[in-house]
């Protein structure tokens, strides 16, 4: 598929410390791209510099074919941002807010007022229209700014953390939001959370210490999370032999008398050979839980680090 956003050979620095180095990935045209990383990684950095908002120190970054240092204005008419604090002026009304918006992205002034109610419709927040921003809940106030951030209708969405904030109802309702505008538009979401990214995007781009440390579809990075650890209680535990002797397990570690975290070689059907070889031998099971892969552990495997071994 045909890209919307090229990102070459991309580095900054702050001062002497890199923030970013050498980063390169593109966007396709439709569909949500996760963008990966922990606090302080350099997620912020890309976004910044991809919508305009941060010169880079080298490196070029092309929207819709367009050289964005080159010709920042035309590049950032396809580009709407949603940074992690919706730009909201709190004393204007929906609408008075959506049109200044509009005016912003140089809408055709003949053009401003379908602009704005088709991206308050979009949101579902037309109902909204005359309500004074400070008064809508933090779920609406997020609406209107994705509604900020398509209001001339561009190319490129780029949403900064859209579900921080919120309860578990808004974050179902903006997850679906973010999907139907995917439909027609290319979006880069920027998270720290690995459930958002697994509910949502199509393909992940994973930045840990400013650089691009994975590249690939959500199935290919779901291999690197799926648990090898999981934690069985026994009522009679058996000699540590008998447990490394079950086809699958690779090593385990006493908790306490009887609770064990035992690894095991990734296979699919684990749990279930463990449950029966305790029903099997009369070792009294109580309970077997799998271990999800912190995301951590993911940064380290993917950066080539190691953590404490947790054996």
């Amino acid at each position: 598929m045909e890209s919307i956003v090229k990102v070459e050979h991309l580095s900054h620095r702050y001062t002497v410390d890199w923030a970013i180095q050498d980063i390169n990935f593109e966007v396709n045209r439709k569909g949500i791209l996760g963008l990966l990383g922990s606090n302080g990684a350099g997620k912020s950095t890309t976004m910044n510099i991809i919508c305009g908002v941060l010169n880079q120190t080298d490196g070029t970054v092309y929207i819709n074919g367009i050289d964005t240092r080159k010709n920042s204005v035309e590049a950032k008419k396809n580009i709407g941002f949603l940074p992690q604090k919706p730009p909201l002026y709190s004393d204007h009304t929906v609408d008075e807010f959506l049109i200044f918006a509009a005016e912003m992205r140089l809408v055709d002034p003949k053009k401003i007022k379908q602009a704005v109610e088709m991206a308050k419709e979009r949101c579902g927040i037309a109902h909204f229209s005359k309500r004074l921003i400070r008064n809508l809940s933090g779920g609406y106030q997020q609406r209107l700014g994705i509604a900020q951030a398509i209001v001339h209708s561009p190319k490129f969405v780029v949403l900064d953390e859209p579900t921080n904030g919120l309860d578990p109802n808004q974050i179902l309702e903006i997850r679906k939001l973010v999907k139907e505008i995917a439909v027609d538009h290319a979006v880069l979401l920027s998270t720290h959370i690995l459930s958002e990214v697994q509910a949502m995007c199509d393909d992940i781009k994973m930045i840990e210490h400013g650089h691009l440390v994975f590249s690939g579809t959500l199935e290919e990075f779901d291999n690197y999370v799926k648990p090898d650890t999981f934690i069985v209680k026994l009522d009679n535990p058996p000699e540590d032999e008998e447990i490394l002797a079950i086809p699958g397990v690779v090593r385990l570690k006493h908790l306490d008398k009887n609770t064990l975290r035992v690894r095991f070689d990734k296979r699919e059907d684990i749990t279930e050979i463990v449950a029966s070889a305790c029903v099997n031998n009369g070792w009294g099971l109580c309970e077997i839980t799998l271990e999800r892969i912190s995301l951590e552990e993911i940064f380290a495997q993917l950066s080539g680090k190691r953590l404490i071994d947790k054996f």
